[in-house]
C-alpha cells in the first residue's frame, strides 16, 4: 500500500529498512562534526587573546602553539567524523533507493496490464527512476546537512553572545536577513512552485518519449516538432515554469540571500565603530578584549555564509524529495487486481462474456455494455465492427487486462477473477498488432513465453512461425541480438517473431487483435501459414478489421458502441442485411477498387 499522511523523512525511513540504523547514526556524526569543527575558531580566539595580552613581546606567549595544535587536531577530527558520517548515510541512501526500486516494481506487476496502456513507459520510468534518484540526493547529503547545521546553529548562538553579545547580534542580523529571502522563495504562495515546476518535468518527459517514437512519421512525411503540439506545449509549459520560478521568483530574494550571507562582515563594522571608543577608554585591558572579540567575529562571520548556504541546499533537497516521494506513492497507489483466496480450475478452454460493462477510468461513457457471447472450445470467434466498438477492450479483458464492473468474463466456465492469474496466464496467449520484442537475442525473445523451453523447442516454434527466412539473414542466426551491429526486424519479422512466441507458449486459448495489420503482402502470407499452427485445435478470439479473413471464423461478434449489434456466421449475417451486410459491401468495393487513368 501507498505511504500514508506523514513527513518525508519519516516515509523514507520506512524504505530504508535495516539501514535506517545507519542514516540516525549518520545524522548524529554529522552534528558532532559540525560542533567539532567549531572548536578551532574557539582555539583561534584564544590565540588572538594570548599574543595581544604579551605585544608585543610575542614569544612570552606560550599557549599559543597548544592553541594551534588543538586548532589542527580538531579540524582533521571534525573531517574524519564528518566522512564517517556521510559513509553511513550514503549506504542507507542506497539502500533506500534500491528498496524504492524494488517495491515499485514489485507492486506493478501486481497492476492490471492495462494500466500500461493509460501509463506511458517514459512517465513510469521518471517516476521510479528519476523520484529514487532525488531521494538519495536528500538521504545522503542533506539529512546529514541539515542535522550538522542544526547544530552548528545552536553552538553559534552560544558562541555569538559569549564573548560580546552586541557584535554577536549584528553577525546574526545577517542570518535574520538570509533566512527572510529564502522564505520569500520557498514559502508562502510559492510553496507549491517547485511541486508544479516537477510536474511540468513529468509531462515533459512523457511527451518526450512519445516524441521520439514517432520520428518515423516525421521523416516520412517532413513534418516539424510544431506538428506534435503536445511535445512542444510540453517544453513551453516547463520552461515558462522554469523561467518564472528561477527569473520571477528567486531573483531578487537569491540576490539578496547571497549579498548578506557573503558579506555579513558587513553588519559587524557599524556596531565596531560604535563600540569602540568606550573600550579604548576603558583602558588598555579593556581594549585588548575588544580587539580579540573583534577578530574572533570578524572570522567568525564567514561561517555563517556557509551555514546559511547548507540550509538553502537542504531545504531545496528536503522540497525535492517530498515530490519525489509523492511520485513514488503515485506509482504504489496504481491498482492492483485483488487475487482469490480459492482459486478455481477452469474446466476447458471455453470462453464466455455474460451481460459485461465496462468503463475506463475518466471516460463518460461504457467501451462496453451488456455484451454477452461465447465461445465454445476449439471454436474461432472475430470480432468485427466499427472502430471504438470496444473490439481491443473485449479482448483485453479475456486475459484480465482490466477487471470488469457489472457482468462476468468467464474461461472455462470460471470467472476470470476467481482464477489464479498464473493459471490464467498460462492458458491464454495473444498476439497483438503492435509487437515489442526486448533487446536481447531472438531466441530469449521467444523463450519469454516458457523460460525452461529447450533450445530445440524454440527453434521448432520459429519454424512453425515461418521465420526460417529471417534466421538465415542473421549474423548469429537466433542467437543474435536484435539491436546490436544494426540488426532489426520489420514489422512483419518482428510479428512473426511474436507468433513463434505464442506457439512456443502453447496455451489452449489465443487471443489475436489485428495481428496482420501492418504486414506487407509476403510477410501477410507467412504470418498467414504461421496461424495453422498457432490455431490448430485451439480456442481463438481474433479482431479484425479485414473481413475476407474472418469469413471461416465459426462465429462472428459484431460490435458497435460498446453493444453487441449482431452475431452469427458470415452467410447469416451477410443474409441479414445488417451492420455486417453493410460493411461487408463496403469491404467488396473497396477490394475491387482500382486506379485508372483518365483517358483525354
Amino acid at each position: 500500500m501507498a505511504q500514508k499522511k506523514q513527513s518525508t523523512v519519516s516515509a523514507l525511513l520506512e524504505f530504508a529498512g535495516e539501514r535506517r540504523g545507519l542514516l540516525v547514526a549518520g545524522c548524529i556524526l554529522s552534528a558532532a562534526a559540525m560542533v567539532i569543527t567549531m572548536v578551532p575558531y574557539v582555539c583561534i580566539w584564544l590565540v588572538v587573546r594570548d599574543l595581544i595580552a604579551v605585544a608585543p613581546n610575542w614569544s612570552q606567549a606560550t599557549g599559543a602553539v597548544k592553541y594551534g595544535w588543538l586548532a589542527f587536531i580538531f579540524s582533521v577530527l571534525g573531517i574524519v567524523v564528518y566522512f564517517g558520517a556521510l559513509m553511513c548515510t550514503h549506504l542507507a541512501a542506497f539502500r533506500t533507493a534500491t528498496n524504492i526500486r524494488k517495491r515499485c516494481m514489485a507492486h506493478l506487476a501486481k497492476a492490471p496490464l492495462g494500466y500500461f496502456d493509460t501509463h506511458a513507459s517514459g512517465l513510469l520510468r521518471r517516476r521510479i527512476d528519476g523520484a529514487a534518484a532525488q531521494t538519495e540526493t536528500l538521504l545522503a547529503h542533506n539529512l546529514a546537512d541539515i542535522t550538522g547545521t542544526v547544530a552548528m546553529f545552536v553552538t553559534l548562538l552560544v558562541l555569538l553572545f559569549v564573548f560580546d553579545w552586541r557584535m554577536g547580534a549584528s553577525c546574526l542580523l545577517a542570518a535574520v536577513v538570509s533566512f527572510g529571502a529564502l522564505f520569500a522563495m520557498m514559502g508562502g504562495k510559492n510553496a507549491n512552485l517547485m511541486a508544479e515546476y516537477y510536474d511540468a518535468l513529468d509531462v515533459a518527459s512523457k511527451a518526450g518519449t512519445e516524441y521520439v517514437r514517432g520520428i518515423p512519421v516525421v521523416k516520412v512525411f517532413q513534418q516539424t516538432v510544431y506538428s506534435f503540439r503536445a511535445f512542444k506545449a510540453a517544453i513551453d509549459a516547463y520552461s515558462e515554469k522554469a523561467s518564472y520560478y528561477q527569473g520571477t521568483v528567486c531573483k531578487t530574494p537569491q540576490s539578496v540571500n547571497l549579498t548578506v550571507t557573503e558579506g555579513a562582515f558587513i553588519f559587524l563594522v557599524p556596531v565596531v565603530l560604535l563600540i569602540a571608543p568606550g573600550a579604548y577608554a576603558a583602558g588598555d585591558a579593556a581594549f585588548s578584549t575588544f580587539v580579540t572579540n573583534f577578530a574572533f567575529y570578524a572570522i567568525f562571520s564567514a561561517v555563517l555564509s556557509t551555514a546559511l548556504a547548507k540550509i538553502m541546499f537542504a531545504a531545496g533537497g528536503l522540497t525535492q524529495a517530498g515530490d519525489a516521494l509523492k511520485r513514488i506513492n503515485e506509482v504504489l497507489d496504481a491498482p492492483v487486481l485483488p487475487v482469490t483466496d480459492r482459486p478455481q480450475a477452469p474446466q476447458d478452454a471455453s470462453v464466455s462474456f455474460e451481460n459485461v460493462t465496462f468503463t475506463y477510468e475518466g471516460a463518460e461513457l461504457p467501451a462496453l455494455d451488456g455484451v454477452s457471447f461465447t465461445v465454445a472450445q476449439g471454436q474461432t470467434v472475430a470480432l468485427v465492427g466499427p472502430s471504438g466498438g470496444g473490439k481491443t477492450t473485449a479482448a483485453s479483458l479475456i486475459p484480465r487486462f482490466w477487471d470488469v464492473d457489472e457482468g462476468a468474463v468467464r474461461v472455462g466456465g470460471v470467472d476470470v477473477r476467481d482464477m489464479d492469474p498464473h493459471v490464467l496466464m498460462d492458458r491464454v496467449a495473444f498476439v497483438f498488432q503492435n509487437t515489442r520484442l526486448f533487446s536481447t537475442s531472438i531466441l530469449e525473445n521467444v523463450r519469454a513465453a516458457r523460460p525452461e523451453a529447450a533450445r530445440e523447442q524454440v527453434l521448432e516454434a520459429l519454424a512453425a512461425a515461418q521465420c526460417d527466412d529471417i534466421l538465415a539473414k542473421l549474423p548469429q542466426g537466433v542467437d543474435t541480438v536484435i539491436g546490436s551491429q544494426g540488426t532489426y526486424l520489420s514489422g512483419g519479422e518482428q510479428q512473426r517473431v511474436a507468433l513463434a512466441r505464442a506457439i512456443l507458449k502453447d496455451a489452449p486459448i489465443v487471443v489475436l487483435d489485428e495481428a496482420t495489420a501492418f504486414a506487407d503482402p509476403e510477410n501477410e502470407a507467412l504470418i498467414q501459414k504461421a496461424f495453422a499452427h498457432l490455431l490448430a485445435g485451439r480456442t481463438v478470439v481474433m479482431i479484425a478489421h479485414r473481413l475476407s479473413t474472418v469469413v471461416d471464423a465459426d462465429k462472428i461478434v459484431v460490435l458497435d458502441q460498446g453493444h453487441v449489434a449482431e452475431q452469427g456466421a458470415h452467410a447469416e449475417l451477410v443474409a441479414a442485411g445488417g451492420l455486417y451486410a453493410r460493411m461487408w459491401a463496403d469491404y467488396q468495393t473497396a477490394a475491387q477498387w482500382k486506379i485508372q487513368k483518365e483517358v483525354a
